[in-house]
């Protein structure tokens, strides 16, 4: 009894993983379009001095993305209330299970089979609680499988209409110390990528 009624962490964290790690090389047409860019010098790479490359925090990016906050609080409040339904049955569950000791010990069962029968419906109680405990937790899982993909997606895509204008041969993901230990902050685009993605995210497009 006692497990079910602890708190149930699920995979939120899963979730900001998976965002973190969002590659955004290779975002470009190529040289097609370098002329056109004013945001950052070109970078000077042995056999192409022509290659442009900019990088985003993407730390900074989730912070500041409104469809990752608003996700963010969406994806808690439904954890929230998967532990609030859990623990409310497990509640009812442990009660149950400690008036049935109760009775046990004072014989306030009138046969043996009576006492039996009432064992197997809690422990039946309990193994549906455990199955229902594991298909939220799955649920929760798929969603958040699911959002990682769509804020993938978005940005990805934002990225695309973004480079049409800016050619830059590579955009490199930055999270701490994983990818980039040292860049000038003149090929760092990050307030641009979150200025861009925001003006174009629909708040609605967020389910409750």
């Amino acid at each position: 009894m006692k497990k079910i009624m602890k708190r149930t962490n699920f995979i939120l964290n899963g979730f900001l993983a998976l965002a973190i790690v969002l590659v955004f090389a290779q975002c470009s047409d190529n040289s097609n379009n370098a002329a056109t860019s004013s945001a950052a010098p070109a970078a000077g790479v042995a056999g192409s001095s022509n290659m442009k490359i900019a990088y985003v925090e993407i730390d900074s990016l989730l912070t500041k993305y409104n469809f990752w906050n608003d996700l963010n609080e969406v994806m808690i409040q439904k954890e929230e209330n998967i532990r609030t339904t859990l623990n409310e049955k497990a509640k009812k569950l442990d009660a149950d299970a400690k008036e049935f000791q109760r009775k046990l010990e004072n014989n306030g069962f009138a046969t043996r089979e009576r006492a039996e029968q009432e064992q197997m419906r809690l422990m039946k109680q309990q193994q549906e609680l455990q199955a229902l405990q594991q298909k939220l937790s799955d649920e929760l899982a798929s969603e958040n499988q699911k959002n990682s993909l769509q804020l993938r997606d978005s940005i990805n895509s934002f990225l695309k209409i973004y480079n049409q204008n800016k050619g830059y041969d590579l955009i490199i993901s930055n999270t701490g110390f994983d990818n980039l230990l040292y860049a000038n902050p003149a090929y760092n685009i990050t307030q641009e990528i979150i200025d861009g993605l925001n003006a174009r995210y629909t708040p609605s497009s967020v389910k409750k």
